[in-house]
């Protein structure tokens, strides 16, 4: 099988290695991606995250995740709450607050329940105006402790920025350390990393549901590539794609019954639309040249790709109905790994110049385009599911990495392990 000319970067290279074994371990922990903050939003939001009442460990355990998040988002100024604790009942002195330079104050508790579990309280408060913004109260424990502080987060996100907070999201991506091959699923932030699979033979490309609950992804296990859905409450996985010659580049369509893949069981690379469990195959259209890296549009009316068919690397898109496909980028002669935008407005792609590849965005309304990066070896966008953030991988000192940007180019985050080449990044759903 031979590589697409326009797609040998090294992910794609290393996607056509032999290896040798495989073992499917859906519980193992390995090394935690850590997150580095390198730019941050025009007009952050000074807000003060009191520490919460209850007892003292756990409940700043709690305050630290909450803090992280929203520092970490580039949106968010953190004023000192000074050491003194408020729960959510506490009497808010606005002035005070207002003459520290908040904006906003969050305040809570954690309180224990006598069957081992939890309660986290908490609420928000506008300072400038003098009101509260509401609250909620979320069942915990101490091994979910994190993840009651990402929904915390999420909270004062949304109300604070009229987005949804993608912190309580996962991310999946490939950790290559020595000849060994990891899937893996963190939080966005990088914490409880844990492995989907682990070979010594290449895995790449994985794409979520739009459920969150399977992954679908390309393994060479068997010596060549073979598209697999894998549900990650059960680790159970199924082949649904296992053609003569190339199965690859699987994405989800928005309602999650149905793959776009790209196959060469006809000779060269061509894009299919099957079912979620490999039934139905069928072409979706017919190109001379090689078509590859499909995407559906979130209204699921188009499927958007890259293709050589005028010569070089273009994005093109086509009905999902059928018809003929229309070109969509015109500036620069390479432009590959075509993304969209949750919302339908923006394209994230992989772009050529005379830095490199760079990731670069386009508003599909205006046309106007916009290189996000100075780097030279970007690969594999992937929005958050607010559209915020763009993930991505990239080099960095001859190891893979990841990095994140916000679609307006301001706010810039790395997250790096280690030990061990990371790479196919994928930026999952939100938590309903």
């Amino acid at each position: 099988m031979t590589t697409p000319r326009f797609l040998s970067r090294r992910s794609l290279i290393q996607g056509l290695l032999a290896a040798l074994a495989l073992s499917v371990l859906p519980h193992v922990a390995h090394a935690q991606l850590t997150v580095e903050v390198t730019g941050a939003g025009a007009n952050r939001i000074p807000i003060a995250i009191a520490d919460f009442g209850g007892e003292p460990g756990l409940s700043r355990a709690l305050t630290t995740v909450v803090r992280g998040d929203l520092e970490r988002s580039g949106l968010f100024k953190m004023i000192d709450p000074g050491s003194q604790a408020l729960t959510e009942n506490s009497a808010v002195d606005y002035g005070s607050w207002k003459g520290r330079g908040a904006d906003a104050l969050a305040a809570g508790s954690l309180a224990s329940g006598g069957d081992g579990r939890m309660e986290a309280r908490f609420r928000l408060y506008d300072v400038t105006r003098q009101q509260s913004l509401g609250g909620a109260a979320y069942l915990t424990s101490t091994p979910a402790l994190r993840a009651a502080g990402h929904r915390i987060a999420d909270f004062i996100y949304e109300k604070l920025t009229g987005e949804p907070g993608v912190f309580s999201t996962r991310i999946a991506y490939v950790v290559k350390t020595g000849s060994r091959y990891a899937l893996q699923i963190a939080d966005a932030d990088g914490q409880n990393a844990q492995s989907a699979l682990v070979s010594k033979e290449p895995i790449i490309s994985p794409a979520w549901s739009p459920d969150g609950g399977r992954l679908a992804y390309v393994s060479f296990e068997n010596k060549k590539p073979v598209v697999y859905v894998h549900n990650l409450a059960t680790g159970r996985r199924q082949v649904v794609s296992n053609f003569k010659g190339s199965n690859s580049a699987p994405a989800w369509s928005p309602d999650g019954n149905r793959l776009a893949v790209v196959l060469t069981k006809d000779g060269g690379s061509q894009i299919f639309v099957l079912n979620a469990d490999g039934s139905g195959v069928t072409r979706l259209m017919t190109s001379s040249g090689i078509d590859t890296e499909p995407q559906w549009s979130a209204d699921g009316r188009y499927v958007y790709f890259t293709s050589d068919r005028g010569g070089q690397p273009q994005i093109y898109r086509v009905a999902t109905s059928g018809g003929a496909a229309e070109r969509v980028t015109f500036e620069g002669s390479y432009n590959v790994s075509p993304r969209l935008s949750p919302d339908g407005r923006l394209l994230a792609y992989i772009t050529r110049g005379a830095g490199g590849f760079r990731l670069a965005v386009m508003d599909l309304n205006s046309r106007q385009t916009q290189v996000l990066t100075d780097s030279s070896r970007d690969e594999s966008p992937s929005f958050a599911p607010n559209g915020r953030m763009i993930l991505f991988a990239t080099e960095i000192g001859g190891r893979g990495v990841l990095s994140a940007v916000s679609a307006d180019g301001r706010i810039k985050q790395r997250l790096s392990i280690a030990a061990g080449d990371v790479r196919e990044p994928a930026w999952g759903p939100l938590v309903k």
